[in-house]
């Protein structure tokens, strides 16, 4: 037997019973996911953005290394590593960046509102990135999406005119987790799910130390210079489950589920996402749901939801 063959290893076939179990795979990915944005409001409150953002990727990446070691995976073809920059680039390094300085600005309720937007944004570059040719009614629900997230952002920023620079950051880190979302699902089907962020994360490792080290330096220099220390062991602890949960076991979970399936149904749980982390910010962070959070949410997420289905029920042509 091929040990090092992706089939081989968290790949096989689902049995009967696998299709409920694609679910509750997909729902585990989802919930660890869900801890993310209010984990990263915790560790920016003591750890410089720039290190979260690099050095959870570089953890990330030796646990990676480890596993792709231990079951003796080929290397990709020289063909796929352009390719696997473009998962690098959009879920190991653009998405973690961004949110991480995007929420030393803004709650972390105000942040998983504009995420919302990821599903439809994903659904949208897939849609891209494939030549598939959606009906007419899944643009016009992206577009309403698109405004309820914008206008969310514009109306807790203090009006038009006043967005904040962290919205931007945050619609810049959908954009980046799409593009590594709708790309990693094709290369999964070629490298096996865990094995295509596997991959990712170590080619982004070099760049990602490069990050760290003087962001590291830096918060070693405050921490000797301070006391209490500038970072918790709350804070600590924040970010060592960005690294190992959001940044490496989440996808485990997430792309196992997508592999045994059915896809369609387990790609739409993501749509839960935003509402636990904004329940998560309300009961660990103590965070104030206003009813502009809850509306903005409730109109991204049956927009993304809208999108999806529209995407998903499309005539054949």
């Amino acid at each position: 037997m091929k040990e090092h063959s992706s089939a081989t290893v968290m790949e096989r076939p689902a049995i009967p019973q696998g299709l409920s179990a694609g679910v509750w795979w997909g729902l585990l990915g989802v919930a660890a996911f869900s801890f993310t944005v209010p984990f990263t409001r915790v560790a920016v409150a003591g750890i410089p953005p720039l290190l979260i953002g690099s050095g959870r990727a570089v953890v990330a990446a030796v646990l990676a290394a480890a596993a792709l070691a231990l079951t003796r995976q080929r290397l990709p073809r020289r063909g796929t590593w352009l390719r696997l920059a473009l998962v690098a680039g959009g879920v190991v390094a653009g998405f973690p960046l961004l949110t991480s300085y995007a929420l030393t600005a803004v709650p972390a309720g105000h942040g998983a509102v504009v995420i919302a937007l990821l599903p439809a944004a994903t659904a949208t570059v897939a849609v891209l990135r494939t030549g598939e040719r959606p009906a007419a009614a899944f643009w016009v629900v992206m577009a309403l999406g698109s405004l309820a997230a914008v206008a969310f952002a514009f109306l807790q920023s203090g009006g038009v005119g006043h967005l904040q620079w962290a919205d931007l950051l945050l619609l810049g880190a959908v954009a980046c987790a799409a593009v590594g979302y709708a790309e990693g699902g094709l290369l999964a089907r070629e490298l096996g799910s865990w094995q295509t962020i596997a991959w990712a994360l170590v080619l982004a490792a070099p760049a990602m130390l490069v990050l760290a080290a003087p962001a590291m330096l830096v918060l070693a220099v405050a921490s000797v210079l301070s006391q209490p220390p500038s970072a918790t062991p709350v804070q600590w602890a924040a970010f060592g489950y960005l690294a190992v949960v959001s940044m490496f076991l989440g996808f485990f979970a997430w792309y196992r589920g997508l592999a045994i399936g059915p896809m369609a149904q387990v790609s739409q749980i993501q749509l839960l996402q935003p509402v636990l982390s904004i329940g998560w910010a309300a009961l660990l962070l103590g965070e104030e749901l206003t009813w502009t959070t809850v509306l903005g949410a409730l109109a991204v997420i049956l927009c993304a939801a809208a999108a999806v289905r529209v995407r998903l029920n499309r005539p054949v042509r």
